[in-house]
C-alpha cells in the first residue's frame, strides 16, 4: 500500500473561510447566534509534551535524546506552572498564557445555527425534531412494570456504592486474582500473559484463524461428553422427523419451521442438506442474529461432522471470518449476509439460505426477509428455510405467499409458573433472594436467572456469593456449594463456555444471564428459571439522536421462551418475579421488530446502494415508521452520502463498502482526505471495541494516575489514540498492560479490527497517510464525520446540544472532565442515558471548523 506523509499548507494554518460547497450551498442562514473566545485552530495543549509515562517513551515520539531535553527544560520552566493551575481548575483556559499561544492574537467569533433545512428530496416530509418521542417497545408507560424498570435496582446500587466505600475488598469486577475471579475459579499466570501476545504476527497483526478465535475457548456439556455423537444426534426431537422434513424441502421453495430451543433445528438440519446433496451447486448458509450462537454452533457441527472449523464448516461474523476454499457449511450472523448481498445481489454461492432464530426480529433480519423475498421470485434453485422458536409461523408464511409450515415436535416437561403476589420493588434483590432459597431448600437442579445486563448481572454474583459466605460462617451445617455462572456478551468466551460445564457432585450450577439464554443457547440440567420480567432493548430516541439502550418489560412470548429453559431436562418450575396480572395486561403478546424502534441509517445506505429507490416502498414484513427512514435520510444527507435527489454521493458509495456505522465510515474517508488515515484507522478500530481501560475499585488512584497519563486534554479519541501508540511503542506486550490498567485482550480485538479495516482501504485502493505530531488535523477529521453531534458550553462546565439545546454532560470517564479545561465546543461520539444524558468521547472543536464542515448547519 502507497504510504504518504501529510504536508500542511499556509491556507490551512490560517484560514477561516466557510466552505459553500456541493449540494450544502441550499442552506441559507436563519442564525441563532453564539458567541465564541478563539484563538486558532492550533491546540492549547499538544498531546505529545505531556502524555508520556516514561522518558523512553518520549524519546520515541520526539525524535532523539538532546530533543527531549529541551522539551523537558521548557515544560518545567514557567508554563508548568501554568499547565498545573489549569490542570486543577484553578483557572479557565483563556487565562493562562502557555508558550504555545505566545503570539496570537484573541478574536472572536460568532457561530450561527441555522433553523433545520431540509434537501429537495425530503421537502415538505416530516422528520424528527427535538420534540419526538422515541418509539417505546412497551404496552403501558405508567404500568407498575414499566415505572420499576425506569426505577432501576436498589441492591445494584448498594453494592456499587459498597464497592466504593470498601477499599480493602478484594476487586470483585477483575478476574484473575479477584472476587468474581474466585467465584470462576480464574487464575492468571505470567504464562497465560505472555500466550496471550503469541496470537499476534508479523508486523503486529493478530492471527484472526489461530488461537484468537472464540471458538478455542467453546466447552461441551456432560451429556454430550457421555454419548456418541451419532447417539446425541439420533436423541434429538428432529431426528424423528427427518424424511418427513426433507421432502418438504425438496418439494417447496420456501419452508417455514417451527421448533423449540433444544430440538436440533440448528445443527442438524443444515447436515441433513448436506448429507442430501445440497452442496452440489452451491453451499448451505446458516444466519444467526447473535455472533454467540453463529460461533458456538459452528464448532458443535464441525465436532459431529469429523472436520476441522474452517473446513467443511466454518462461520462468520464481523471482523472475523473462519471459512476456508473447502467450507460447505457456513454458520454466520444475518448482518454478514447482508452484506455479502452488496456484492452478490442473488447470492449465486449459495444452493440453501437458513434463517435461524428467526421470530428474534433483528433488524437484519428483517431487512434480510424483503431482499431473500427477492431473490426467491429470481432464482427458482435457490432454497428458504425460515426458522423460530416460538408459535408465530403464520407471519412468516404470510410474508412469503402462504408457505407450508412444518412443526418439529417437542419434548419439553411440564413447567410449573409461579408468580409473585405484589410487584416486585427491586428486581435483583427478588431474584437473589429466590435463587437462596431454592439452593438451601429446593431438590437438586441447576438455577438459570434472567438479568437485564452485565451490570446487573455481575452485582447479583457478588450478592449470591456475599450471602453463600455468611450463610456458611453463620451455621455449623455442611451447605452445598453453589457455583455461580455469568453469561453476557462481553464477558470473555473461555468463562462463556463455563456454562456448559457439569458441577462436581454435590454442588449446583446457578447460571446468570442476558436474555441470550432465552433461545440462542441450550443449556442441559436447567430445573429452576427464574424471570426478572425485564430485558435491555435499542430505542432510537431522536432528541439524542442516535440509539439508547433501555431496561423495558420483556413480552409475553418472551416469558414463554423463558419459562420453557426448565422443562428440558425434566419436570421444572419458573418463577415470574411479577404478578400474573402483570402477565396478561402489562405486556405485549410478542417483542416490538427491531427495525420499529431504532435508527436506520446502516439500512438506507445498504439498501440505495442495492439500487432501491422508494425505500418507503420497500418490501418490509412490519414497515417502520416512514419519519423514521425519513430522519435517516437527513441524516446521511447532512453526512453528505446522499446527494439532494436522495441517491448515493461517491462518498455514500465508498461509505457502505466499511462494516460501520455511517459517522466512523465517513470519518476514515475524511482521514484520506485530511492525510491522516493511520491515525484515523486506529481511533476508529479502538471505538469498536468495548473500553479498554479498567479500575479496580481497591486501586481506584493508582488505576486513575495511570488513565490521566494517557490523556490528550482536548480530546478523548485522541487519549484513544495515544494508548495504541504507546501500546504499540511498547512491542504490543501484555505485561505492559497489566502495568497500565489496560484490558490487553480488547487491544488485540481492536489491533485486528484495524488490519481488516485496512484490508478493505487496500480494496478501495486507498493510500495510508500520516499526519506526524499534528494532532489538530486529526480533530478536523473527526469534526468532519461528528458536526451534527456538537455541544456548545453553556455555562460553568455545562454544556447543550447546538442544534437542539438538549442538556448534554461530559461523562466521567471523559480526559475533559475535571480537568480544569472547558472548551466552548466540542463534538461527541454518541450519547448514553443513564442518570443524566452524558456525551461519550468527546473532542473540543474551532468554531469555524464547525462552520467549514457542516454549512447546512454553522456559519460564522
Amino acid at each position: 500500500m502507497e504510504v504518504r506523509r501529510r504536508k500542511r499548507t499556509s491556507s490551512e494554518e490560517h484560514s477561516y473561510a466557510v466552505a459553500a460547497a456541493s449540494p450544502w450551498d441550499i442552506v441559507a442562514p436563519s442564525p441563532i447566534p453564539i458567541r465564541a473566545s478563539v484563538r486558532s485552530s492550533t491546540s492549547k495543549y499538544p498531546a505529545k509534551n505531556y502524555n508520556f509515562s516514561t522518558k523512553r517513551n518520549c524519546i520515541s515520539e520526539i525524535g532523539s535524546t538532546n530533543d527531549y531535553s529541551r522539551t523537558r527544560k521548557k515544560f518545567l520552566g514557567k508554563n508548568w506552572e501554568d499547565h498545573q493551575l489549569l490542570r486543577s481548575g484553578a483557572v479557565r483556559g483563556n487565562k493562562v498564557q502557555t508558550e504555545f499561544d505566545d503570539d496570537e492574537e484573541e478574536r472572536k467569533v460568532i457561530l450561527h445555527v441555522h433553523d433545520i433545512k431540509l434537501p429537495p428530496f425530503l421537502d415538505g416530509r416530516v422528520i424528527f425534531t427535538e420534540q419526538a418521542e422515541p418509539i417505546l417497545p412497551i404496552k403501558d408507560a405508567m404500568s407498575d412494570m414499566a415505572l420499576i424498570s425506569r426505577k432501576g435496582s436498589a441492591l445494584v446500587r448498594e453494592i456499587h456504592e459498597k464497592q466504593k466505600r470498601d477499599k480493602s475488598r478484594q476487586r470483585f469486577l477483575e478476574l484473575a486474582g479477584s472476587k468474581l475471579g474466585d467465584i470462576l475459579g480464574v487464575e492468571k499466570s505470567v504464562d497465560e500473559i505472555d500466550a496471550d501476545i503469541v496470537v499476534v504476527g508479523e508486523d503486529g497483526e493478530v492471527d484472526f484463524k489461530g488461537k484468537a478465535r472464540f471458538s478455542q475457548h467453546l466447552a461441551v456439556s456432560a451429556f454430550t461428553k457421555s454419548k456418541t455423537i451419532s447417539q446425541q444426534r439420533q436423541n434429538l426431537p428432529i431426528f424423528s422427523v427427518r424424511d418427513e422434513l426433507l421432502q418438504v424441502v425438496r418439494e417447496n421453495q420456501v419452508v417455514i419451521i417451527i421448533g423449540e430451543t433444544g430440538s436440533g433445528k440448528t445443527t442438524q438440519l443444515t447436515q441433513y442438506l448436506y448429507e442430501y446433496g445440497y452442496t452440489v451447486n452451491g453451499i448451505i448458509g446458516c444466519t444467526q442474529p447473535r455472533r454467540v450462537a453463529a460461533m458456538s454452533v459452528a464448532q458443535r457441527v464441525s465436532e459431529e461432522m469429523e472436520t476441522e472449523l474452517g473446513d467443511k464448516v466454518g462461520y462468520a461474523i464481523r471482523f472475523e471470518d473462519a471459512t476456508g476454499p473447502s467450507t460447505v457449511i457456513k454458520y454466520m450472523t444475518d448482518g454478514v449476509l447482508l452484506r455479502e448481498t452488496l456484492k452478490d445481489p442473488v447470492l449465486e454461492k449459495y444452493s440453501i439460505i437458513l434463517m435461524d432464530e428467526a421470530h428474534e426480529r433483528s433488524l437484519d433480519t428483517d431487512v434480510l426477509f424483503g431482499i431473500l423475498k427477492k431473490v426467491v421470485a429470481r432464482r427458482r434453485d435457490f432454497k428458504l428455510i425460515v426458522t423460530s422458536a416460538t408459535l408465530n409461523g403464520e407471519k412468516f408464511s404470510n410474508f412469503f405467499g402462504g408457505v407450508p409450515i412444518f412443526h418439529i415436535p417437542g419434548r419439553t416437561f411440564r413447567v410449573q409458573i409461579c408468580y409473585s403476589k405484589t410487584p416486585c420493588e427491586d428486581y435483583v434483590e427478588a431474584a437473589v433472594k429466590q435463587a437462596m432459597t431454592i439452593h438451601i431448600a429446593g431438590a437438586p437442579g441447576d438455577i438459570l436467572i434472567f438479568l437485564t445486563g452485565q451490570d446487573e448481572i455481575e452485582a447479583t454474583c457478588y450478592a449470591l456469593s456475599e450471602r453463600m459466605e455468611q450463610l456458611i460462617s453463620s451455621t455449623k451445617q455442611p451447605v452445598p456449594k453453589l457455583l455461580i455462572l455469568p453469561i453476557y456478551s462481553q464477558l470473555p468466551a473461555d468463562l462463556q463456555a463455563k456454562i456448559f460445564q457439569k458441577a462436581e457432585d454435590g454442588a449446583r450450577k446457578c447460571i446468570v444471564a442476558t436474555n441470550i439464554a432465552e433461545t440462542s443457547l441450550t443449556i442441559d440440567g436447567i430445573f429452576y428459571v427464574i424471570d426478572t420480567g425485564y430485558g435491555k432493548m435499542k430505542v432510537y430516541n431522536p432528541r439524542m439522536g442516535m440509539d439508547a439502550l433501555q431496561v423495558f418489560p420483556i413480552s409475553r412470548a418472551s416469558a414463554d421462551q423463558r419459562a420453557g429453559r426448565a422443562g428440558r431436562t425434566g419436570p421444572g418450575t419458573c418463577y415470574r418475579l411479577y404478578t400474573e396480572n402483570a402477565y396478561e395486561n402489562e405486556m405485549l403478546q410478542s417483542p416490538v421488530p427491531e427495525i420499529q424502534r431504532t435508527n436506520l441509517g446502516n439500512v438506507v445506505l445498504l439498501l440505495k446502494s442495492l439500487k432501491i429507490q422508494n425505500l418507503l416502498d420497500f418490501d418490509f414484513m412490519d414497515p417502520p415508521p416512514q419519519d423514521s427512514i425519513l430522519n435517516s435520510m437527513y441524516q446521511l444527507w447532512l453526512l453528505g452520502a446522499l446527494n439532494d435527489v436522495g441517491d448515493l454521493t461517491d462518498l455514500g458509495r465508498k461509505m457502505v463498502k466499511f462494516p460501520l456505522d455511517p459517522p466512523l465510515a465517513k470519518l476514515l474517508l475524511m482521514g484520506e482526505q485530511l492525510e491522516c488515515l493511520s491515525e484515523v484507522l486506529t481511533i476508529v478500530s479502538m471505538l469498536s471495541v468495548p473500553s479498554v481501560f479498567f479500575r479496580p475499585k481497591d486501586r481506584e488512584a493508582e488505576s486513575d494516575a495511570a488513565r490521566e497519563k494517557f490523556f490528550v486534554p482536548e480530546s478523548d479519541h485522541l487519549t484513544l489514540l495515544n494508548v495504541y501508540q504507546q501500546w504499540k511503542a511498547n512491542e504490543y506486550r501484555g505485561d505492559w498492560c497489566n502495568d497500565h490498567f489496560l484490558q490487553v485482550k480488547g487491544l488485540y480485538k481492536a489491533r485486528e479490527i484495524r488490519s481488516q479495516l485496512l484490508d478493505i482501504l487496500k480494496t478501495l485502493k486507498i493510500p495510508l497517510t500520516y499526519c506526524g505530531p499534528d494532532w489538530d488535523v486529526v480533530r478536523k477529521t473527526i469534526c468532519s464525520a461528528y458536526f451534527h453531534n456538537a455541544a456548545m458550553l453553556k455555562g460553568i462546565g455545562e454544556y447543550v446540544n447546538c442544534r437542539n439545546r438538549m442538556p448534554c454532560n461530559l461523562h466521567p470517564t471523559s480526559a475533559l472532565y475535571g480537568s480544569g479545561y472547558t472548551p466552548d465546543y466540542m463534538v461527541y461520539h454518541e450519547a448514553i442515558l443513564t442518570t443524566k444524558e452524558y456525551m461519550q468521547c468527546v473532542t473540543a472543536v474551532e468554531p469555524h471548523w464547525l462552520a467549514e464542515l457542516g454549512p447546512m448547519l454553522f456559519s460564522v
